[in-house]
Formats: structure tokens, C-alpha cells, sequence
């Protein structure tokens, strides 16, 4: 189960490439409201708070938060998202095409998110998840909040029988198909790692992150209900540790 080789950083650009703004049509895109009513609170953002959107895709989330005051500034690696977010950013949001595996902000946002599997799970790669996480966790200010969504192995073990499931990687490759603006078609692979929400304390723990909690959630319905084997996402809130005790 090896993923393509590929001359551009990921091998999502391709797909991002091809949705543009059908991405937004998509079932999964049409919580965004109710995400960020509950992320608001969970990460006790406040009008002129900075927030850091890692993965922001075509910047659903970025510009929800920025109608609540929020200064929020999105990273993705397609230049295409990038392009349709600008396009579309109200203002306090901006973006910029950028890698999330080599971010170079340090302690510049109150909170951060990555949600979605915009950068955190598909970068499948041996200790590619643990940069990005790493990357976060300096760019957020000491004490400062952290909000992350992660594809469940349960879920996917349990239940997504359209999709091989490396047990041994933690990684669910999925064939499917994916529609154009225009409609037309692309034949697609996806990879998503999938985490437990032991591994996920695990790793944000090894990388700067306390845990507070983590919840079982989908698209559209964030909460904090206990993590159980029936939802496809595990929510984890957090906090930035002060690197003295490190």
C-alpha cells in the first residue's frame, strides 16, 4: 500500500487541484458553524485573539472564526485553496500557501486548529504527523490553546469496509472518486492515519501539547461526549506547555 510518487510536496495538491470550489459541496463542509460555536468556547477565543489554521483548505473555518473577531491566519499546502480562501476572506482572515511540515512561526498566536485532516493526518509519512504537531506547538504562545481533529481507528476498523486498513501504519487507503467544479470525474487515492486517543495523548504529550480532553465527534456535531467506538473523529483540546518544563 504505498502512496504515488509524486514532483509536488503532497500528493493531495493533485486532488485539491481538481475539486476547487466543488470541495465545498461536500457533506462534510456544511458544519463549519457549529464547529466554531463549540471551538470558540473550547479554546476561549476572544475577538482580537490570533489564531493559526493549519490545513485551512479553502478557508471554511478561517473566515467563520474571523466573523467572530477572531484574527485568523490559514496555511495550506494547495495553491489552489489558498487562491479560492484569499478569494473569499473577510476581514481578519489571511492566507498563504505553506508547508505544514516546516512551519516558522514561534509563539506569534494565542490558539491553533487543524481540523478536517487539512494537514494532520494526511501526512502519512514516518514522523510527518509529529513536525506538523511540533510546528504547532511553537507557534503558539505558552499556555496558548490548541484544537485538533483526528481520523478514529476504531471507526475505521469498526466500519469503513470500502477501505484497506494498514494495521501496522495506522493508515486507511481509500479508493474513490472526485468531481470538478464542471463535474468532471478524477480517480482518486486517499490516505488518512488514524490515531486512538491513547497514541494522540502519546504523541501531542511528546510534543508539547497537554491533553485536556479529547471527544468523539463528526462533521458538524462537535461536543464534548467521552471517546466511544461509533464516531469517525476524535477532538482534542489542549494547551501549549511552557517550554522550561520540557
Amino acid at each position: 500500500m504505498e502512496e504515488p510518487s509524486t514532483d509536488r510536496d503532497h500528493w493531495f495538491e493533485t486532488l485539491a487541484d481538481h475539486l476547487g470550489a466543488a470541495y465545498l459541496r461536500y457533506s462534510f463542509t456544511k458544519g463549519t458553524v457549529q464547529e466554531v460555536d463549540h471551538l470558540m468556547g473550547a479554546l476561549r477565543l476572544a475577538p482580537g485573539m490570533r489564531l493559526l489554521d493549519v490545513g485551512c483548505g479553502p478557508g471554511r473555518h478561517a473566515q467563520e472564526f474571523a466573523r467572530r473577531g477572531v484574527e485568523v491566519h490559514g496555511i495550506d499546502i494547495s495553491e489552489r485553496f489558498v487562491e479560492l480562501a484569499t478569494a473569499a476572506a473577510v476581514p481578519g482572515a489571511t492566507f498563504e500557501r505553506l508547508d505544514a511540515r516546516a512551519l516558522a512561526f514561534t509563539d506569534e498566536f494565542d490558539a491553533a486548529v487543524s481540523l478536517c485532516q487539512g494537514a494532520f493526518g494526511l501526512l502519512t509519512g514516518p514522523g510527518e504527523d509529529e513536525q506538523v504537531l511540533r510546528g504547532i506547538a511553537r507557534a503558539v504562545r505558552p499556555g496558548g490553546r490548541v484544537g485538533l481533529s483526528a481520523f478514529s481507528a476504531y471507526f475505521a476498523v469498526k466500519y469503513h469496509d470500502t477501505a484497506e486498513f494498514d494495521a501496522d501504519r495506522g493508515i486507511s487507503h481509500e479508493h474513490t472518486e472526485v468531481r470538478s467544479e464542471s463535474g468532471e470525474a478524477l480517480a482518486a487515492e486517499l490516505w488518512t492515519g488514524c490515531y486512538t486517543p491513547r497514541e494522540l495523548r502519546l504523541l501531542l504529550a511528546r510534543c508539547g501539547v497537554e491533553v485536556e480532553r479529547i471527544s468523539s465527534v463528526e462533521p458538524g456535531a462537535y461536543g464534548d461526549d467521552p471517546p466511544t467506538l461509533e464516531t469517525p473523529e476524535f477532538l482534542v483540546i489542549g494547551h501549549v506547555s511552557d517550554r522550561e518544563s520540557r
